[in-house]
């Protein structure tokens, strides 16, 4: 990783949807509860157990259908395909107020959600954020094959010259840890959300700050606590 070097001003805010903004493992719990194909082997799953069928991947950080250890691709494939599980993911509490108060102080908002077919993912999002889609730019990325592809990143690098951005002006609020990497090889700031059943950082990434919910990234924006991801303490931290 290159060094980072962050405005004094954040200006944009790219934000990951599943797990940031909306509850993707609540999907996740109810596809696996009530589909057919899985039904009959988790109808009596229960929430906190969600882990145990889906070991979290230190790479990723979080849930995901793809870490269960038999099943994986076969699941993620199913849900993908089949919006009434697919779809069935709330917004968290507060994010369209949170948004809206964000727009008005004057940032500059998107998204950057990955799913394995952008048009379908644009779509759902255009309907679960219509409130907000008047300021909200709903950009989407397809996944790439590995953890450690560079589809994000190459979208970030779009996003930059299609909106005309600076990285440096610039911070990714999610949930993944792959994605951390993502947002420091391209000049951006990353936060990182820790939504139910997310991991520790590596050590090497402690310095990344982290939230709860959006409420505490506007917090954060509004204190200007980024100033204290200086390159110098960053290189303190790492070290």
């Amino acid at each position: 990783m290159g060094p980072l070097l962050f405005s004094m001003i954040i200006k944009n805010i790219f934000w990951d949807v599943d797990g940031v903004l909306a509850d993707l493992n609540y999907a996740y719990f109810h596809f696996l509860k009530n589909h057919p194909n899985y039904k009959n082997q988790y109808k009596d799953l229960k929430w906190e157990d969600l882990d145990k069928v889906l070991p979290i991947n230190p790479k990723y950080g979080a849930l995901d259908l793809k870490c269960h250890p038999t099943l994986g691709e076969e699941m993620d494939k199913d849900f993908c395909h089949s919006p009434e599980f697919f779809e069935n993911r709330p917004l968290y509490p507060n994010v369209i107020d949170t948004l809206r108060a964000l727009d008005k102080a004057g940032y500059r908002q998107f998204t950057l959600s990955a799913s394995f077919d952008p048009e379908v993912k644009r779509r759902f999002l255009n309907k679960l954020l219509a409130p907000i889609t008047d300021f909200l730019t709903i950009e989407c990325v397809g996944h790439g094959q590995f953890l450690h592809d560079t589809t994000k990143e190459g979208k970030f690098l779009e996003c930059f010259k299609k909106y005309d951005l600076r990285p440096e002006d610039t911070i990714l609020v999610d949930d993944r840890i792959y994605n951390m990497y993502a947002a420091i090889n391209v000049g951006v700031l990353p936060v990182r959300m820790r939504c139910p059943f997310t991991s520790d950082l590596p050590n090497e990434l402690k310095w990344i700050h982290e939230v709860h919910n959006v409420t505490e990234v506007k917090e954060w924006l509004d204190k200007k606590e980024y100033f204290k991801l200086s390159l110098p303490e960053q290189k303190k931290l790492q070290d």
